[in-house]
């Protein structure tokens, strides 16, 4: 089993705007509206791929009514910590000339709903993946995620972890199976500016002495680059289509890799689905369908 945990679900609204003209009234051109949050996105496509899994995580107020029952609507065994004070987020992606987001902060977390949610970890057991993806609410600790692995780390879980900054480095000692920063957050982490493979590969190759075992770097048009357990290097590009939104797309490589390292424990094959599942939903309203998947896995 794959266990998403997804601490600020969302639900998102992405609107398609010709031009965003700021100080005035802009009218959409195109609009969904989705389930999201990272480790949330995970679980759609991997239920695209049929491998099962459990999204964990907090829900709150009537925003947090709804993702739970669109989960349940999808089939996505759900089974969210109830927060009383606040409302799950919805957030705000803007297709323009250029992609801009506006993420809600989240409901507030008390100790005792925490309590709860962590003792929702006795679920997960040896053999299964635990994935951490995403913001944290700003009423958890900062260092959430690596108590969660503590709490993990008398079992056989292979982690997952897609944060940020000091969230994801304050992982790196349990080891985790995967990590996937984007180019632009692992130049972050080293503050530098990376614009070449042996720069990335650099850095990667860091993040594996401080204890991640496979990285995996997203690099938008430039495709993806991972550096593995052995240290051998794989490269993959982007698959070709019409691009709608890259929102998700990074959440949904990274179910890629998952399900098809799962299946085959093949590298290549794991990067090779990660890519298809990636383009899939970058040229998609919300995360890719299996169809597409099946389809542009064949480019590759």
């Amino acid at each position: 089993m794959i266990y998403t945990i997804t601490l600020n679900p969302a639900i998102d609204c992405t609107v398609s705007l010709e031009k965003l003209c700021t100080g005035r009234v802009n009218r959409c051109s195109d609009e969904s509206i989705t389930i999201g949050g990272k480790g949330i996105n995970v679980s759609r496509v991997l239920k695209e791929l049929d491998e099962p899994t459990t999204a964990l995580g907090f829900r709150a107020g009537f925003t947090g009514k709804a993702i739970a029952e669109g989960l349940e609507a999808m089939g996505i065994k759900a089974d969210l910590t109830e927060a009383e004070s606040g409302n799950s987020r919805i957030n705000v992606k803007i297709s323009a000339d250029e992609e801009t987001e506006i993420n809600a902060k989240g409901p507030n977390i008390s100790e005792a709903e925490l309590s709860e949610f962590y003792a929702k970890l006795s679920q997960i057991q040896n053999g299964d993946f635990a994935v951490l993806a995403g913001s944290v609410p700003s009423s958890v600790p900062r260092d959430i995620y690596r108590r969660i692995l503590e709490r993990l780390s008398d079992r056989s879980v292979e982690s997952a972890v897609d944060a940020e900054g000091e969230l994801l480095l304050s992982v790196l000692g349990y080891r985790p199976f995967v990590i996937k920063p984007n180019i632009f957050e692992l130049g972050q982490i080293f503050s530098a500016e990376l614009n070449d493979d042996e720069q990335i590969t650099e850095c990667a190759k860091q993040l594996q002495l401080k204890g991640a075992r496979n990285v995996l770097v997203s690099m938008g048009k430039d495709g993806s680059m991972l550096l593995d357990e052995y240290g051998n290097i794989h490269k993959a590009g982007i698959c070709e289509g019409e691009l709608v939104s890259s929102v998700g797309a990074g959440d949904s490589m990274l179910a890629g890799f998952l399900a098809g390292y799962k299946r085959t424990h093949d590298y290549d094959y794991a990067l090779k689905l990660a890519t298809a599942c990636a383009g899939a939903t970058a040229f998609s309203h919300g995360t890719g369908k299996k169809s597409l998947i099946d389809e542009l896995i064949k480019q590759l």
